[in-house]
């Protein structure tokens, strides 16, 4: 009866490991529904898909092509748009059940304009009631007499991970509407801001720039050496030739954006811009420590220092150190690190003398890498939480062979 009662729990606690591996792209999800191509359009254009599907807990409140047509009309800009649509992405999971069984019959929510730190006050919030003959209204906090907009269907709901439902009109804001100025994402003058002259002098007089440049709508991720990580750097760096210049500054770059929260979250290998075209990987790590968050190359260990830009599709962070690839450094080692133990360099030394073929890339490797970031299909990058699941797995089923062979 034991036994039974251990392996009923144990499979209890697998199954519900398995809610952290759910992952979504609203892009897809919307893609199988024509009537909403003009919302998931501008959902991509405005850089909100890819933050939804970073989000673990979200609803999104869609509308169809007709309701759009009205928001368009009005003229707005890219940035005032995507804070209107922000308006329809709530923080948190409301089904049709849940919609229809709300407390009370109202309630308050905060959405992903409120999120942002854009929305003055509360008009970030978005009030749903459940009113008579089962309809459900929504109210922008900052525009009580909008009674109009109501609950039409459900397109996915996924629980509790993300809701899509569909509402009858766009939620109109004055806050959200109000013009707004759209952030200076100009990489060239970005690039020469807190610390980082050094580099962007080092880019401009090789000409890498204009690969960073040409990646900038795509998205793209820099780590910047600050001024003095480049001044102690600059006597190794006299001694390469222009293409290991160009192919060290590129490596600085990654082809997609990286929030600090994914960074912080995503551990594992990381492609570089200069792994595009060329026959060698040029990659490193990306761990966290606590709160800082480490980029290792097999030969240098270099820290997040600050940031300069988080603002999608543009991010630039500073870095303590030059980052070194293995491909242009092999063997070099950290001048501020402890020398290795004499017999431990003795092994190492004795493994090559054996014809050891390994001893290129492999030879340093990181602990089990994740996989390479990828910006192929927008959706939430949850790799390493793929991991954790499986050797929880692990972990669970270790557990019961363990009780079953006491018992």
């Amino acid at each position: 009866m034991k036994t039974m009662s251990f392996l009923s729990l144990s499979i209890v606690f697998i199954l519900s490991l398995t809610t952290v591996v759910h992952s979504h792209n609203i892009t897809k999800i919307l893609a199988k529904h024509p009537e909403f191509s003009t919302f998931n359009h501008y959902l991509t254009i405005t850089h909100l898909a890819n933050e939804i599907n970073r989000r673990q807990t979200i609803t999104v409140c869609a509308v169809d092509n007709a309701a759009m047509s009205s928001l368009i009309s009005k003229g707005l800009s890219i940035q005032t748009i995507k804070n209107v649509l922000s308006l329809h992405v709530f923080a948190d999971y409301f089904g049709s059940k849940k919609l229809h069984q709300v407390t009370k019959g109202s309630t308050s929510t905060a959405t992903m304009y409120q999120a942002t730190g854009e929305a003055p006050g509360t008009a970030g919030y978005v009030h749903i009631t459940d009113i008579k003959g089962g309809k459900v209204r929504f109210t922008p906090e900052d525009n009580p007499s909008q009674t109009d907009t109501v609950y039409v269907k459900s397109i996915l709901e996924l629980p509790y991970n993300i809701s899509v439902i569909q509402i009858s009109a766009i939620l109109q804001s004055p806050e959200a509407e109000a013009p707004t100025a759209a952030p200076d994402l100009n990489l060239t003058s970005l690039l020469q801001r807190d610390g980082c002259q050094s580099f962007h002098d080092l880019l401009t007089t090789s000409g890498a720039i204009g690969t960073f440049l040409s990646s900038a709508d795509g998205g793209v991720t820099v780590f910047c050496p600050g001024d003095d990580a480049i001044t102690a750097f600059a006597p190794k760096y006299k001694n390469l030739t222009a293409s290991e210049k160009t192919s060290l500054l590129l490596y600085h770059g990654v082809p997609v954006y990286n929030s600090m929260g994914m960074l912080r979250s995503s551990n594992g290998l990381m492609n570089t811009l200069a792994t595009e075209g060329a026959k060698k990987k040029y990659d490193f790590t990306v761990q966290n420590d606590g709160n800082d968050v480490t980029l290792k190359t097999k030969v240098v260990t270099a820290t997040i220092s600050g940031t300069v830009v988080d603002e999608e599709p543009i991010a630039i962070y500073t870095i303590d150190k030059v980052l070194q690839p293995s491909e242009l450094f092999k063997g070099a080692v950290e001048a501020d690190e402890p020398a290795p133990a004499p017999k431990a360099a003795k092994k190492k030394k004795k493994a090559a003398k054996k014809g050891d073929t390994s001893t290129d890339d492999s030879a340093d490797a990181p602990g089990p890498g994740s996989d390479d970031y990828s910006d192929g299909d927008a959706a939430d990058s949850t790799a390493n939480v793929g991991g954790k699941f499986e050797a929880s797995v692990a972990l669970a089923m270790a557990v019961c062979c363990a009780w079953f062979a006491l018992v």
